[in-house]
């Protein structure tokens, strides 16, 4: 009974194993290599596959998704004779998983070998200025050469990037110097342009001030003289209304006497034809009060209508101040 027992276990056992390697299941975005007695048979896609136990194995299990490879640091000489490292990351997608399984022994270190070349072929015809300024396209370059180059190994390259670009550290400081004394260039323009365009709008307040300033005073000068002459004519039809004799105006000719004489300046004033008549009526009415003006003569003296004995000309004479000797 016991031999027979052991029998059974191993039967189960046999059959457990084979039905496990019957039943594949392969996940999503995911492929499998199927090989029989060590040829290719098919390739098993996401889901659950049946495979002869035994007779098929796999050979590889490949991810379909999309992959990201960054690859170290290269060295690579520029056409100046300038060596600069060069940081790349390449976006790859397997699109056929046999060729990739026996096209080519790794697909991964093929790839970055073909980058490394192709990448010192195409800095090796550009300067260290146009290498640092070209990095679309070294992209564009690089990713045709590969996608090319890698088709036929079931791989698509989706994108190509340059992550860095060190230049030598002499390099970089003359670059340094070079990226402050433009920034401190551009930083002078720009103050300069400030201080221009505040110059610009502060002469053009002053204009807006002084045009408005002598606006206002050409208004005030206006409504001034407009004033004044309403004065005038307001004195004038108030004297015209009163009807005054040749007596009042005798008195104010008078007092505008000492108002002629205002002012250091004046050096020569006339004394009009008509005062002296004034100063005839006014004696005349004084002396018709007993009285008579002091300091004057209304008598005719010679003919000459009459002379001032108080320092005052006889009329339609002038006086003529002559200015100092120094």
């Amino acid at each position: 009974m016991q031999p027979i027992i052991i029998v059974l276990i191993i039967l189960v056992v046999l059959v457990f194993i084979a039905l496990i390697k019957t039943i594949q299941v392969i996940p999503q975005a995911s492929a499998a290599i199927v090989e029989r007695f060590g040829r290719y048979t098919r390739t098993l896609n996401a889901g659950l596959n049946i495979v002869v136990p035994f007779i098929d194995s796999i050979r590889n299990r490949i991810d379909l998704r999309e992959q990201v490879v960054p690859f170290p640091p290269q060295p690579v000489i520029t056409q100046d004779n300038l060596v600069v490292n060069i940081d790349t990351v390449i976006y790859y997608q397997v699109t056929d998983a046999r060729a990739a399984t026996y096209e080519v022994a790794s697909y991964i270190q093929a790839i970055e070998q073909l980058t490394v070349t192709t990448l010192r072929n195409i800095i090796g015809g550009m300067d260290l200025e146009r290498t640092l300024t070209s990095r679309e396209e070294i992209n564009a370059a690089l990713r045709g050469v590969l996608d090319e180059a890698t088709g036929k190994w079931g791989i698509r390259v989706n994108r190509v990037e340059l992550k860095a670009i060190e230049p030598p550290t002499s390099i970089q400081d003359s670059m340094e110097k070079q990226m402050r004394a433009d920034r401190d260039k551009r930083a002078a323009i720009l103050t300069a342009e400030g201080i221009r365009q505040s110059q610009i709008l502060t002469a053009e307040g002053e204009k807006q001030s002084a045009i408005l300033r002598a606006e206002g005073e050409a208004k005030a000068a206006a409504l001034r003289a407009e004033g004044e002459a309403q004065a005038v004519r307001t004195v004038f039809e108030a004297i015209h209304a009163g009807d005054p004799d040749q007596k009042l105006l005798s008195y104010q000719y008078l007092q505008m006497l000492p108002k002629i004489a205002e002012g250091d300046a004046n050096k020569l004033w006339i004394v009009p034809s008509e005062i002296g008549d004034a100063l005839k009526g006014l004696s005349g009415a004084f002396g018709n009060l007993g009285g008579g003006v002091p300091g004057f003569n209304t008598g005719g003296d010679g003919g000459n209508g009459g002379s001032p004995k108080g320092g005052i000309p006889a009329p339609a004479m002038e006086r003529r101040e002559e200015p100092p000797v120094s």
